[in-house]
């Protein structure tokens, strides 16, 4: 099987994927606003499906490109939104927090629609790129930013349920904001450890690659003020006990700045990480 021919069934696989991401999207917002439990059910099967032929996807981009397809623009946002799209799952189905599936879903679909808007062509690796580090590098920065995507879908909820009327659909449906604290915390963690990880590695290879740890790249400086913010929400809330409505704001902040860090600095402020 020829390269083409693979790299035809990942443009066909990742259409019908960002397709069923925009139906998962429209089905968990009906799920709320016609209040059928059913819809919650169905669609996160959809989400399911949406993530193995993804999944699918980037195997045939790899495959196809003879290498690793997180290297350019379009391939690490294929990656982000997949890396998106798998924390929601298992954090839905862990906490049977179904609309979680209704903030989650708008944001995978936006991530992949900013993908679908990038150049698909393959492009041979930079010496700079050929290296055994990147999958590592790369794998916790998608990691970690799908759970810091999770974080901020969890921190709306929270911010939004203390106007829920009590008794309502979505009052028995949503958990208590103590448990929605809980959940945000740890999906914070998680991202936190992953985004240490990729700016070790980062370094590491940097240092290999261009002869220093670090260099101030603007890519690079937003990565430690998005950790930096993080910290900090973890620092209030383990040693000052500071939870509730400022940990959801630090949460909604963080991931901002996880999107200016990704597409931002990549739009507006050239570096050296300018190709992804």
């Amino acid at each position: 099987m020829g390269n083409e021919h693979l790299l035809g069934i990942e443009n066909a696989l990742f259409t019908a994927a960002m397709l069923l991401y925009f139906a998962s999207m429209i089905g968990y917002i009906a799920y709320i606003a016609f209040k059928k439990e059913i819809l919650a059910k169905i669609f996160y099967i959809v989400m399911l499906v949406c993530f193995v032929l993804h999944t699918a996807a980037l195997v045939c981009r790899g495959i196809g490109a003879g290498r690793l397809p997180m290297t350019d623009r379009y391939e690490f946002a294929a990656c982000f939104a997949w890396g998106l799209c798998l924390v929601s799952l298992v954090f839905i189905k862990k906490y049977r927090l179904d609309v979680l599936g209704a903030f989650s879903a708008p944001v995978i679909f936006l991530v992949i629609g900013y993908a679908a808007m990038q150049s698909k062509d393959v492009h041979e690796l930079m010496p700079s790129l050929q290296s055994n580090w990147l999958g590592f590098h790369v794998s916790t920065a998608i990691l970690s930013y799908g759970a810091f995507g999770v974080s901020f879908a969890v921190a709306l909820v929270f911010l939004l349920r203390d106007r829920i009327a009590k008794g309502s659909f979505l009052d028995r449906h949503i958990p208590s904001q103590d448990k929605l604290d809980m959940i945000g915390y740890r999906s914070v963690s998680v991202g936190l450890l992953f985004l240490t990880f990729c700016i070790i590695s980062g370094a590491i290879w940097a240092e290999r690659a261009w002869g220093s740890y670090w260099s101030w790249d603007p890519k690079e400086t937003w990565s430690l003020i998005t950790w930096l913010i993080y910290a900090i929400y973890l620092h209030q809330r383990i040693r000052k006990g500071r939870k509730g409505k400022s940990a959801a704001v630090f949460a909604l902040i963080g991931f901002v700045c996880v999107l200016f860090t990704y597409i931002g600095v990549n739009t507006l402020i050239p570096g050296i990480h300018s190709y992804a």
